[in-house]
């Protein structure tokens, strides 16, 4: 009986609990009597942190459970400035395509699993399967309803200020599909001149599907990159999407992480031009080399001054000319006026800016008033 009464007690104290919260500020009961969550609580439920203080690893509830969905990537800077190139060249490119006014736009740039995109896919759709020739994997252009049957009015002639008629619960048609193709031709050929300074690639259409699950290009979780572009023709247009996964842009990582594209992803012609400038006016040490010879440290030692080193050349033997340890030239030792010259024969090969040395060097002839001296003094 003890242990009902307490069951009973702490039934009257929640319902007493209740009935002062649901009473109003003046002490009358409300209509309702439900539970009503403040402002705090309703904050802490989606997430939020009102605190200065707070952090995002605090945070919980709905916006927990939906990042936990979500893929963290890596920001590839050059990525968004190729599909910047992309959308100018495609506002070019399809209006001669269609022959009509065409303006592209990029609604957004996210990342998710390859799964999670094809679950969303909005049906009916064609999934055209690409492949990256230099990068031997393959990307996804979908094409929705709206766009596919927009084109096709506008290729087979449609009046301009209607909007397309839409037949659904039917295939595909042979002549839709054809257009379709060649509008993703189109879209391809762009896609590879966006890509063009950055690597050379190409992307080719492999196959146009309408189930996605024969456009299967990755395993279900890998993270994909997905561009969502809008066309507008006047009152018709549509959605392009492009999936590329990280995968197929992996062998071009390093080049997407670059935080700028310039004309030569940030090669600067002024200081080249500069450079080249300054290096011309720099001034280095031209060694003419007689003759080289490996000597005993003691016998280093023992020269004094009037003794004599015999060199190992004969007279009138090719010099070579150096600069540091690096040998340029090849010359012969002569007289100009009151001065010793050398006259350059041939230029020699350089092969890793060894020492220079006499190994390889060809006899050449004579240069007239060249000495004769076989000895110098030390």
């Amino acid at each position: 009986m003890s242990d009902g009464s307490q069951e009973e007690d702490l039934a009257a104290a929640w319902g007493a609990a209740l009935g002062q919260e649901a009473a109003g500020p003046g002490g009358g009961a409300a209509p309702d009597a439900a539970r009503v969550l403040n402002q705090a609580e309703i904050d802490s439920l989606l997430g939020f942190d009102a605190g200065p203080g707070g952090r995002e690893e605090a945070q919980t509830g709905i916006q927990r459970i939906i990042r936990s969905g979500l893929v963290s990537y890596e920001r590839l800077p050059m990525l968004e400035i190729i599909f910047d190139r992309l959308v100018r060249l495609m506002s070019t490119t399809l209006r001669n395509f269609t022959s009509d006014n065409v303006e592209v736009s990029i609604d957004s740039i996210t990342s998710l699993r390859f799964a999670d995109y094809l679950n969303s896919v909005p049906l009916p759709a064609m999934l055209g399967v690409f492949k990256a020739e230099t990068w031997d994997n393959y990307g996804l252009v979908v094409v929705d309803s709206p766009m596919i049957y927009s084109v096709v009015d506008v290729l087979l002639g449609g009046r301009r200020g209607t909007a397309a008629m839409r037949i659904e619960g039917r295939p595909y048609t042979t002549i839709e599909r054809t257009l379709v193709e060649r509008l993703l031709g189109v879209v391809l050929a762009d896609l590879t001149a966006a890509f063009e300074p950055l690597s050379p690639v190409v992307f080719r259409f492999e196959r146009l599907e309408v189930n996605p699950r024969f456009a299967m290009i990755s395993r279900p979780s890998n993270a994909c990159v997905l561009v969502r572009l809008r066309v507008e023709m006047e009152d018709r247009g549509g959605r392009l999407e492009i999936l590329i996964p990280y995968a197929t842009l992996e062998p071009v990582r390093e080049l997407l992480l670059q935080q700028f594209m310039g004309e030569r992803f940030g090669r600067d012609s002024i200081w080249e031009t500069h450079l080249a400038e300054e290096l011309r006016h720099t001034e280095i040490v031209l060694d003419v080399v007689l003759d080289e010879q490996t000597m005993p440290l003691g016998a280093v030692l023992d020269l004094r001054v009037g003794d004599r080193i015999a060199l190992g050349v004969p007279p009138g033997a090719p010099v070579r000319l150096a600069c540091g340890s690096v040998a340029l030239f090849e010359a012969q030792l002569g007289r100009r006026e009151s001065r010793l010259a050398v006259r350059i024969e041939r230029a020699l090969p350089r092969e890793g800016g060894g020492r220079a040395g006499r190994g390889g060097v060809a006899p050449a002839a004579q240069a007239e008033g060249a000495p004769q001296a076989e000895e110098v003094p030390a």
